[in-house]
Parts: C-alpha cells; sequence; structure tokens
C-alpha cells in the first residue's frame, strides 16, 4: 500500500516492560475488569498470562469465588494478589 502512495499515521502503542517476565493466571470473578481487560492490562504491561497454576507462575489474581487454581496456588507458594495489588503491580508500585 505504501508503494502505491499510502501514508500511515498514528503512534504505535509500545508494550510495557514492568511485569516483563512475570506470568499471572486470574481465577475467580474480577470486580473491576473482565477477564480480557485483565489479561489486556497485564500483556501490554509486557507480562503473560498463563490458563493454569504451576511452579512457573508469579502471580495469581484471585476474584471472588476463586476455585482450584487458588487452592493450587496456595499448594505451589506462588502469592495471589487481589485486583488493587494486580494494578499496583502494573503500575510499577
Amino acid at each position: 500500500m505504501r508503494k502505491a502512495g499510502l501514508t500511515f499515521t498514528g503512534n504505535k502503542k509500545e508494550r510495557g516492560t514492568k511485569l516483563a517476565g512475570k506470568t499471572f493466571v486470574l481465577t475467580g470473578t474480577l470486580s473491576r475488569y473482565s477477564r480480557d481487560e485483565a489479561k489486556k492490562m497485564i500483556e501490554d504491561a509486557g507480562g503473560r498470562v498463563s490458563g493454569s497454576v504451576s511452579k512457573k507462575t508469579d502471580y495469581v489474581v484471585a476474584g471472588a469465588d476463586a476455585g482450584s487454581k487458588l487452592d493450587k496456588a496456595k499448594e505451589l507458594g506462588v502469592e495471589v494478589v487481589g485486583e488493587n495489588e494486580m494494578e499496583a503491580l502494573i503500575r510499577g508500585k
């Protein structure tokens, strides 16, 4: 398209690096975000979201009615955080 004379404007959104190398698992019902919104926030900050808890998981974000993923996190000693703590990690605080 550029060869045809079209020019593209706008800013390409850069991914953050605050959560680079960190893996998160979402479980339960989050009160302020949909699961997709929370996943996007984490990924935009450079983190990765997984569907299952393992010893490689850095954080489990637990909402209401969290089930077996929360149990597995506790069993493996994975840090469990809520939405406020997730937001603080994303902000780098």
